[in-house]
């Protein structure tokens, strides 16, 4: 089989990671772009304060932790308010990952990839992709896994929910295979569903 690029989506706290952590067990090299996001955020720290940090202050918010550093929860907090600002974040930011993730896959030419993304539609990157994985999980599931991992307010995460709530659309809308894949919480089951696809890819 030649090597296969995949996707790896869905919506905040969907099981994203733990389906990542599978396809790793059968070889696939993983890449969390959103942690590559975490340090690509503060390598554009001097833009991101150029463009945010008067509206930041206007709202009484700090994006900057006392060590200079960007404290990317107050930062989110702005940006997922309004569709523009996201955008305007997302401009400065994707390029770099973009770039990153390119260099990536061609850094590994003989390796299967797993690109854990939530937003790759967004980006030029998703048409390496052979195929996507689209991880699902039921609303209340998804809210208290983000309510105890992420330690962040009811408000904050309903805003991240509603600003994803068409991801799923988005990504039907790019020429690619994609396959749905509910996670309820069972490890077993959601394995079994996972390898039940690869099969299919």
């Amino acid at each position: 089989m030649s090597r296969v690029v995949l996707c790896v989506t869905g919506p905040m706290a969907a099981g994203k990671n733990v389906v990542s952590s599978l396809l790793e067990e059968r070889g696939f090299l993983c890449v969390d772009a959103d942690l590559c996001v975490h340090d690509i955020v503060e390598s554009q720290k001097d833009k991101i304060i150029e463009r945010f940090g008067a509206l930041a202050e206007q709202r009484g918010i700090s994006i900057c932790r006392p060590d200079g550093s960007i404290d990317r929860r107050a930062l989110g907090s702005i940006v997922f308010s309004d569709p523009e600002l996201l955008k305007a974040q997302e401009s400065i930011v994707h390029p770099a990952v973009e770039a990153f993730l390119n260099s990536f896959i061609d850094d590994n030419p003989q390796k299967n990839i797993v690109l854990n993304a939530t937003v790759l539609y967004k980006t030029s990157l998703i048409h390496r992709c052979d195929a996507v994985i689209f991880v699902t999980a039921p609303f209340f599931v998804r809210f208290f896994r983000a309510k105890s991992r992420d330690n962040i307010s009811t408000l904050n995460i309903l805003k991240r929910f509603y600003s994803q709530r068409k991801i799923f659309a988005k990504y039907k809308k790019i020429k690619t295979d994609i396959y749905r894949v509910r996670n309820t919480g069972k490890k077993e089951s959601l394995k079994k569903k996972l390898y039940a696809v690869l099969q299919l890819i």
